[in-house]
């Protein structure tokens, strides 16, 4: 390398060049500052002299890769850690983003491989606090953004690292820096709640839900899956989760915001809502958190705000979810408010039900909410009410409803996904619907039927109008029958186990068994068989193969 100057030109190629070839030479030539150990050096002389930021993250990430991939000495960890650190708190605020975030990297990788070679690596929280203390925004910016990383770093596997290692140091940064990095992000949280910077409270509002997600037991949660589990907090962290401040600031986080901080502010408060019973001291004290919430989410039902934005819709959405996840039906009903609660989370689940095509993925969260609140009934001991039967046979036929209003908003030459086109989706939001559905089975049939009736009476008088390819009318007809059977063909499938008093919910069964095999004898004959190639009668037909699916399992081979 004949000088700096040319060095940072390649770094320049390597990440700027759209010409491919290009880049690959670069790479080439740079190859050896990540792969020889001999380069070390060298690449601090860069962090040092170079004024080019690719230069700089060429550097920071060849070290990276150094530490990551060779066994090097002790002292020499050592000594770039304090290198990294210095440089960060002389150079951090002028560098630029990404350089910084590198560096910050490459810190948090030799802590984690460090974490137990030497106490001296352990020092990270310490070193950050140092930040934090200055009197810049930039350096208390770095200072969040090092916790940040290492908590992230902890918590994700690197490749080539043994998992029984990595979970051993894991546990030992849980049980030794985790709640104290909680509880610094909730001190700045509290500080910065009046501060106009945005970049602060995001990293501050990401460390707390960074230390909320943690993977405290080992479980090694899917971050991509949409469900979570119960939050399984240490117990050391009780008295700041007991202290009511502490809900109500992700409550105030929310209201302050706007998305996508307002959308991490709710994810929070969708993990205290999931933390564990027995993190409590006492029955009074977990009903006091439970009113908290109840609380909080009942003002935000009555106000609206910020729910205009998807992202913090559907995060709402599982925040109420998490209700009954978490909690006895018999609690709920104990709570003060209960009652006013309940009301505006019904009227909230069929708003969500009529913007079927903005809020389709939220609904599962609520569908789950309510079969879960209508499966607990029989076990309620409380003599409060609960006031169920009031409000799920609205749910139930405004799902219905809505489903109808989805095939005459969506017309056949329309580009948008159909939601009967979309299986995972509808599974999803149909798995819910028998248990809410036979809640009140009866008079939920009656609606079903009343429905139906006239939609087959205009379907079997199809038969015998002249044969058209393209017919809107008959169309929207046979999507309304298609949800209709899928959603008779999710109620067989969930029939209830055999007792006596399963017996008046067969008869109702076979009842709406008896309308699919009636649509059956109709959809091929006459005109109908002529409609094949039509994507609304290929669904229908799909929608009857399905009941006869859930029909045969649940009453031939059961």
């Amino acid at each position: 390398m004949e000088s700096l100057a040319q060095l940072e030109a390649l770094c320049e190629r390597l990440y700027n060049s759209q010409d491919t070839a290009e880049r690959a030479r670069a790479e080439s030539t740079l190859q050896c500052f990540s792969v020889n150990t001999e380069y070390i050096s060298q690449c601090q002389y860069i962090l040092d002299n170079a004024s080019s930021p690719y230069a700089l993250v060429l550097a920071s990430s060849s070290l990276l890769k150094q530490v990551s991939e060779h066994t090097l000495s002790l002292q020499l960890r050592l000594d770039i850690r304090n290198y990294v650190v210095g440089y960060l708190a002389t150079r951090g605020p002028e560098l630029q983003p990404y350089v910084t975030g590198s560096l910050i990297q490459l810190l948090c990788r030799i802590t984690k491989l460090g974490w137990y070679d030497d106490d001296r690596f352990r020092e990270i929280v310490k070193d950050s606090m140092n930040f934090l203390s200055q009197s810049t925004t930039e350096h208390y910016c770095i200072g969040l953004k090092i916790l940040n990383q290492i908590v992230a770093e902890m918590n994700q596997p690197n490749p080539g690292f043994p998992l029984t290692h990595q979970r051993k140091i894991a546990c030992s940064f849980r049980d030794l820096a985790l709640f104290q990095i909680f509880q610094i992000s909730i001190t700045s949280l509290q500080q910065l709640k009046n501060d106009i910077d945005k970049r602060l409270k995001d990293q501050a509002l990401s460390l707390a839900l960074k230390c909320l997600s943690f993977d405290f037991v080992g479980t090694s949660l899917d971050e991509s899956s949409e469900d979570l589990g119960t939050v399984q907090i240490p117990s050391s962290w009780r008295p700041i989760l007991e202290d009511t401040s502490t809900l109500q600031l992700f409550f105030d986080y929310y209201a302050i915001t706007k998305p996508p901080l307002s959308k991490e502010a709710l994810e929070c408060l969708v993990r205290l809502a999931s933390v564990r019973r027995s993190l409590f001291s006492n029955d009074t004290e977990r009903s006091k958190f439970l009113a908290h919430l109840m609380t909080g989410t009942k003002e935000i039902l009555q106000t609206g705000q910020g729910l205009a934005d998807h992202d913090n819709y559907h995060e709402y959405c599982r925040l109420l979810g998490r209700f009954k996840v978490n909690y006895q039906l018999s609690e709920l009903v104990n709570v003060e408010g209960y009652s006013d609660w309940i009301r505006l989370v019904a009227e909230f689940t069929l708003k969500s039900l009529q913007s079927w095509q903005w809020a389709s993925s939220s609904v599962y969260y609520l569908l789950g909410l309510w079969s879960r609140l209508v499966t607990s009934v029989p076990y309620l001991k409380s003599d409060m009410p609960s006031l169920l039967d009031e409000f799920v046979p609205k749910i139930t036929e405004g799902f219905i409803t809505s489903r109808f209003d989805c095939v005459q908003a969506i017309l056949p030459d329309d580009l948008s996904e159909d939601p009967l086109d979309n299986v995972e989706l509808l599974q999803d939001q149909l798995d819910n619907f028998p248990y809410i559905c036979r809640f009140q089975y009866e008079s939920s049939s009656l609606y079903i039927i009343k429905l139906l009736e006239p939609i087959l009476q205009t379907y079997t008088e199809g038969v015998r109008l002249p044969i058209s390819g393209d017919n809107d009318d008959l169309s929207i007809i046979e999507g309304q029958l298609a949800w209709l059977v899928h959603i008779i063909a999710s109620i067989i499938k969930f029939k209830p186990s055999t007792s006596s008093s399963s017996e008046p919910q067969e008869i109702i069964d076979a009842e709406l068994a008896a309308r699919v095999f009636q649509l059956l004898q109709i959809t091929d004959t006459g005109s109908h068989v002529q409609r094949y190639s039509q994507i609304s009668k290929q669904r229908l037909d799909r929608a009857i193969l399905t009941f006869f699916q859930h029909f045969r399992k649940s009453y031939i081979l059961h």
